[in-house]
């Protein structure tokens, strides 16, 4: 019985393994938990986050003997972020399996989670994947799905999101980068339509 016992606390709290967005408790998802995991892959609707719990010697044995050995993973996507081709690019190359992540869990809608996804540099130091997509100029803000858009969080959230956009914007960076001199001569002269009908009169002279 007191086995059973400490399994069933165990359950409760992080030391158990997720396995589908299904299983994490409405109180995890309303307290903004960060959860660990491993990157398996990026796929077109979403990153493939295998959640590693907490392990507590003699209880996290006794949980992995009364649960399949099979593992799936979650299916994460950016909170507040709408990824540009670019982007998608950029994280391939910096979200590599099996890479550990932190997920903060920010909403669900049905198997899908919302969360700011933050990666480890050193000891000390983690940076937040949202925020650094949208200060490279590589995304744009969006709504933050899952969330009343009147609630405080979302407004703290979206307030950082949004500064870290503009300080793209400010410094010309991803897709806020201006244009030079040069590009916006030779856009304008490729645009001119005298220029084109006499270029394609000398192709066709040519031609002759």
């Amino acid at each position: 019985m007191a086995v059973a016992g400490v399994i069933v606390i165990a359950r409760s709290i992080r030391i158990t393994k997720f396995q589908a967005a299904s299983e994490i408790p409405v109180r995890f998802i309303e307290g903004n938990v960060s959860l660990r995991g491993k990157v398996r892959s990026i796929t077109e609707r979403g990153i493939e986050v295998e959640h590693v719990p907490i392990y507590l010697p003699i209880i996290s044995p006794l949980l992995s003997k009364h649960r399949d050995a099979s593992t799936s993973p979650l299916l994460v996507r950016l909170a507040g972020v709408e990824l540009t081709p670019e982007g998608k690019t950029w994280l391939q190359k910096n979200l590599v399996p099996p890479q550990t992540v932190w997920l903060k869990l920010i909403s669900r809608e049905d198997n899908m989670l919302h969360c700011l996804v933050s990666q480890s540099r050193g000891l000390m130091w983690s940076y937040c994947m949202n925020e650094e997509l949208l200060r490279l100029g590589l995304a744009r803000s969006a709504p933050i799905a899952g969330l009343p858009p009147g609630s405080p969080l979302y407004w703290r959230l979206h307030k950082r999101l949004h500064r870290a956009e503009v300080k793209a914007e400010k410094k010309g960076r991803g897709l806020w980068k201006k244009e030079g001199l040069w590009e916006r001569a030779s856009k304008a002269l490729k645009d001119n339509p005298l220029l084109r009908l006499m270029g394609r009169i000398f192709r066709r002279t040519r031609a002759e």
